[in-house]
């Protein structure tokens, strides 16, 4: 049974609040395009293995991670979600980071998932060693979205 965009998109985001990376499939077409915005089009990532290894740049590291839940509003299938997320590092650092993020879902899946977030929040609450671990971070990941969305 295919689940309605809403549940697709709640069903995607209770994976990631369990940072369970390899359940990413579950959620996410195969030719689903990820994009931080804040970051640019070419530096988006397709696929769930790859947005997966994207998502977990961020995520996997820390010491703690919770999804705040907000306002969910579907207009067929788009499905726009507010919501926050509280990052603690595991040298004690912790913020609250709200995020926009736009989806599509197609046959139950999402196959768009774009985030909207205050990049110059995470540069002045994350600790130097969590933003000096990006330069040497997995990038087989990057796939240029540019002229795609």
């Amino acid at each position: 049974m295919t689940c309605s965009p809403e549940e697709a998109v709640r069903g995607l985001w209770r994976t990631v609040a369990a940072r369970d990376f390899d359940a990413f499939g579950d959620w996410l077409t195969d030719d689903c395009v990820y994009v931080d915005m804040p970051v640019g089009l070419a530096l988006a990532a397709r696929g769930p293995v790859d947005i997966a290894k994207r998502v977990s740049i961020g995520l996997a590291g820390l010491a703690a991670y919770e999804n705040h839940d907000g306002l969910l509003v579907a207009d067929g299938d788009a499905v726009m979600y507010e919501h926050s997320e509280t990052w603690t590092f595991t040298s004690g650092e912790t913020f609250v980071l709200p995020f926009a993020t736009v989806h599509r879902v197609r046959d139950g899946k999402v196959s768009l998932w774009k985030d909207y977030w205050d990049f110059g929040a995470i540069m002045n609450h994350a600790p130097a060693w969590w933003v000096e671990s990006l330069a040497s971070a997995d990038t087989s990941w990057v796939y240029d979205a540019t002229g795609l969305i």
